[in-house]
């Protein structure tokens, strides 16, 4: 499936507060382009803490919290379940349509 080009959407209870334009994909994991919307900058101290978080203390890293308040969605909806980065402008994740195991 070819998902250059595409731009999905990061969002709070509905409200859209990030895109991701999709650049790169690579098996699994998708990357592009990320654009902050207003109501992303409470969630940023999230982010900027996975990468240490993953490499040093993964049982305390936040994905259940990201995952819990935050939806990504694509053309087609939102995802069932996903795994998202984001550094600067830039994001890459992983997603199901079906709960990751």
């Amino acid at each position: 499936m070819n998902n250059l080009g595409e731009v999905w959407t990061l969002r709070d209870f509905g409200r859209t507060i990030g895109s991701i334009t999709i650049d790169d994909a690579d098996f699994l994991w998708l990357e592009g382009t990320f654009e902050p919307r207003p109501g992303f900058e409470r969630f940023r101290p999230l982010f900027d803490r996975s990468p240490e978080l993953v490499t040093d203390h993964p049982d305390e890293w936040e994905v259940v919290q990201i995952q819990a308040q935050l939806e990504l969605h694509s053309k087609n909806g939102p995802t069932a379940e996903h795994l998202l980065h984001i550094e600067n402008d830039r994001a890459w994740f992983r997603w199901s349509d079906t709960p990751f195991d």
